[in-house]
C-alpha cells in the first residue's frame, strides 16, 4: 500500500481534505453516471425500436454451449495465438537486427536501417496485410492469409523493438562505452558484447506490453478472410443470428487473455530487479587490538545483545562497559553498583534503593610525588 502511495506521490501532491472530498464526490457522479448508461443500454437491448429482444436466453444459448467452443471459439483462439506468437518472435529479431543496424558506426548500414524503421512505422500494418494478402495469393502460396498477416505484424511490430532497442541503448549512462573503449574495444565490440545486452534486458518489460499489441492486432486478419478468433465469432452469430451475443463472447476471451499478458508485463519488473540487485553485505569492521579497551566494549556488547536476540531472559540492568585501562578498583565498584558482582549477595537489589558500602579511599601523601598503587599492587608488593 505504501508503495502505491509513493508511486502516486511522485505524479502529483497529495491532496488536502478539500481536495480529497472534491474527488471522492467526483468518483460518485461518475459511477451514477456509468451506471445511468448501463441501465439505459440493457434497456434498449431489451426493448429495441426494430428487432427483437438481445437480452432473450435463446440468442445467448447458441453462443455459450460446449459446440461453440469445440468448434469456434477455441480454434479461433488458437489461430490468433498461432499467428501472434510467430509474429513476436519474427519482430524481435527484426527489431534486434535494424535496431542494432541503426547503432553501428557505418554511415550506410545506419541510414538504410533507418529507412526501413521509418517505413514501417508510418505504414498502417492492414495496408501490409492487404499488400501481402494480395501478393501471397497471386504467386499461389498455401495459407496467403496467415502469412500476411504474421509478415504485416513483423514489419510493424519489429520497428517498434527496433526503436526500444535503439532507446535502450542511449539510456545507459555513458561511462559503459568510455570504460570500453579505454579497456581496448572498439566501438562495434562495445555495442554488441557491453551495450546491446543491458538494452535488451532492459526492454523486456516492454517488449511483453508489445505483446498485447500484437495479439489484438491480429483481429485485422478477419478483414482478409483469415480464421481468427474475431472471424470464427462473427461466423457462429451469422448462422444463429445472433451476431452481438457471439461478439461479446469473444471480446470477454480476448480480455481475458490481454489481462494474463499484462500481470505477466507488471510481474516481470520485479522479478528482474529482485534478481539483478546486488545483495546486501554488512559494513567492513576494521580489526582491533586485543588489549585495546574499545575490543573489550565491543565484545562486552555482543554479549548484551545476544542474550536478547537469542531468546535469553533480557538484561535487568544496561551494562556499562569499562575499558582495560581502568583500574580494578574502579572496575569492581561498577560491577558492584550494577548488580553483577557475584561474590556479593545483595547486588540483585534495585541500584536506586541500594546503599553501598564505604570504600576507603587511597591516601595521598602531600610530600610525595607518586601515585597510589590499588589493591592488586599491593598485594604483588
Amino acid at each position: 500500500m505504501s508503495k502505491n502511495n509513493n508511486e502516486s506521490s511522485v505524479l502529483f501532491d497529495e491532496p488536502g481534505p478539500k481536495g480529497k472530498r472534491n474527488i471522492r464526490i467526483a468518483n460518485w457522479i461518475g459511477g451514477i453516471i456509468v451506471a445511468i448508461l448501463v441501465v439505459l443500454i440493457l434497456m434498449r437491448l431489451h426493448n429495441p425500436p426494430d428487432g427483437e429482444n438481445q437480452l432473450d436466453w435463446e440468442l445467448w444459448k447458441p453462443a455459450l454451449d460446449g459446440e461453440a467452443w469445440t468448434d469456434f471459439y477455441l480454434p479461433g483462439l488458437w489461430m490468433t495465438i498461432k499467428a501472434a506468437v510467430l509474429a513476436v518472435i519474427g519482430s524481435v529479431v527484426f527489431g534486434l537486427v535494424f535496431g542494432i543496424g541503426r547503432l553501428l558506426p557505418s554511415k550506410i548500414v545506419k541510414a538504410v536501417s533507418g529507412v526501413i524503421v521509418e517505413f514501417c512505422r508510418a505504414v498502417p500494418v492492414l495496408m501490409f496485410m492487404i499488400f501481402f494478402w494480395r501478393l501471397f495469393s497471386f504467386m499461389g502460396i498455401q495459407s496467403a492469409s496467415y502469412w500476411a498477416v504474421v509478415l504485416g505484424l513483423i514489419l510493424y511490430n519489429g520497428s517498434v523493438v527496433a526503436e526500444l532497442v535503439r532507446s535502450g541503448v542511449g539510456n545507459l549512462p555513458g561511462g559503459q562505452r568510455e570504460a570500453s573503449l579505454a579497456l581496448g574495444l572498439t566501438a562495434t565490440q562495445s555495442l554488441m558484447q557491453i551495450e546491446v545486452p543491458q538494452a535488451i534486458y532492459a526492454m523486456l518489460p516492454a517488449a511483453v506490453t508489445q505483446l498485447v499489441v500484437v495479439l489484438k492486432d491480429t483481429a485485422l486478419g478477419s478483414i482478409i478472410m483469415y480464421t481468427d478468433l474475431l472471424q470464427e465469432s462473427r461466423r457462429l452469430g451469422s448462422m444463429y443470428f445472433n451476431i452481438l451475443q457471439t461478439l461479446v463472447v469473444a471480446g470477454v476471451v480476448y480480455f481475458i487473455v490481454c489481462a494474463l499478458l499484462s500481470k505477466l508485463a507488471e510481474w516481470l519488473p520485479s522479478r528482474m530487479q529482485a534478481r539483478t540487485a546486488a545483495p546486501t553485505e554488512p559494513e567492513p569492521v576494521a580489526p582491533i587490538a586485543i588489549m585495546d579497551a574499545s575490543n573489550v566494549n565491543q565484545i562486552a556488547v555482543a554479549k548484551e545483545l545476544g542474550e536478547d536476540r537469542y531468546g535469553g531472559a533480557p538484561n535487568k540492568y544496561h551494562v556499562h562497559h569499562a575499558g582495560s585501562n581502568a583500574t580494578a578498583r574502579g572496575w569492581r565498584r561498577q560491577r558492584y553498583e550494577q548488580g553483577y558482582d557475584a561474590t556479593q549477595p545483595d547486588s540483585e537489589k534495585d541500584p536506586e534503593h541500594l546503599e553501598l558500602p564505604e570504600i576507603p579511599l587511597p591516601v595521598v601523601h602531600p610530600h610525595r610525588n607518586t601515585r597510589p598503587r590499588d589493591e592488586d599492587q599491593d598485594k604483588r608488593s
